[in-house]
């Protein structure tokens, strides 16, 4: 229900769990277990659970916006892109040698940085997409400020 601001919520640095497919004790559980704050668009889920942020809005921009105004938390420069979008894993960089062969020839030609998922193996690198996400951040902080 919420896999795309999960996401985003990871893209920022924001340590993120997501699940699917499991029993509303089970996450309410898990979430207290780990002291973590359950974002959801299910309102008894939203009830039964003392830690828990109702995302009221389905649009992306709306719902990060909710998730860092009443979570009290701040877009931080220095954590943008630093964990794995699939998996959540804290990234870590790589020698440009180690891609040879597992990413398009034209990246590894265009780009001297790369960064990897030490659980899933997912390789990242600034690409052309990076500029788009740089002006949605943008957008989301100018609404914020």
């Amino acid at each position: 229900m919420l896999g795309t601001l999960a996401k985003w919520l990871r893209i920022l640095g924001f340590d993120t769990l997501y699940v699917k497919n499991m029993e509303d004790s089970n996450i309410s559980r898990l979430a207290a277990e780990e002291k973590r704050i359950l974002l959801t668009r299910d309102r008894e889920l939203f009830f039964k659970t003392p830690a828990a942020i109702y995302i009221e809005s389905d649009n992306l921009q709306h719902q990060l916006e909710e998730v860092i105004r009443k979570a009290g938390v701040e877009i931080d420069d220095e954590r943008i892109l630093t964990r794995c979008t699939v998996c959540n894993e804290v990234v870590r960089k790589i020698d440009k040698e180690y891609v040879k062969g597992k990413v398009p020839e034209h990246v590894y030609q265009m780009h001297d940085e790369f960064y990897i998922c030490p659980k899933c193996g997912r390789i990242y690198w600034i690409g052309t997409h990076y500029k788009n996400m740089e002006e949605f951040i943008k957008k989301i902080r100018t609404s914020l400020s």
